[in-house]
């Protein structure tokens, strides 16, 4: 694909997360949540995909995370709230963001991938497919 966008923003949020089944200490970080879309063909503007759009729908997404504790907050009420899972939820959401519009659909422009860094050095990445 020729044309590729990538946005970035951040959230900060805390949570304590299950390994090996043992819940360790809750713990905050800024999440850098980094966003990769692309596509074959520009529309008629010139652009893959407005980044105010997906801006705006990456902020929707994230921000009932936004200072609060992941463990207490859906999905992650329930689910582990690993940094895999959240680049999961994140991705999911931004992929039907952008399945709701059949502009976008049809001009082949797909989600490649959700990187999350909750620590410098600490990122986990959602592909989807």
């Amino acid at each position: 694909m020729p044309f590729r966008l990538e946005l970035t923003s951040v959230f900060s949020a805390a949570h304590a997360i299950v390994i090996g089944g043992w819940r360790e200490p809750l713990h905050g970080h800024d999440w850098r949540v980094t966003a990769t879309i692309e596509g074959a063909t520009l529309d008629s503007d010139g652009l893959l995909v407005d980044f105010h759009a997906v801006e705006a729908a990456l902020k929707a997404i994230i921000a009932p995370f936004h200072n609060r504790s992941l463990n207490e907050t859906p999905p992650f009420d329930v689910a582990n709230p690993t940094a895999e899972l959240v680049a999961k939820h994140i991705g999911e959401g931004l992929e039907a963001w952008l399945l709701s519009d059949a502009a976008t659909v049809a001009r082949g422009v797909r989600l490649v991938q959700v990187r999350i860094t909750e620590a410098v050095g600490c990122a986990a990445t959602y592909i989807p497919g």
